[in-house]
């Protein structure tokens, strides 16, 4: 039983860990946008569409500063 409750806390912790590594992830990578973005509102939405687009096509996290730079810069307003 003793070993039972090592190895359930011992997952739990680890996944705790991974769930908090991801989470920091998600949020480095929502921060890198943003502030590509500055203060247009409009370039705000923009830059956080650009981010899912990023995800859904698999770009790296190593590539992914340097893809939302190229996307920022293709930024047009429309008003």
């Amino acid at each position: 039983m003793d070993y039972f409750i090592i190895f359930i806390t011992t997952v739990t912790g680890l996944y705790f860990h991974w769930w908090l590594y991801k989470r920091i992830q998600r949020w480095t990578d929502r921060d890198l946008a943003l502030s590509l973005a500055g203060n247009d509102p409009a370039k705000r939405d923009y830059m956080l569409a650009r981010l899912q687009d990023a995800k859904s096509q698999g770009i790296k996290r190593k590539a992914l500063a340097a893809w939302l730079e190229q996307a920022a810069a293709a930024y047009r307003p429309t008003a």
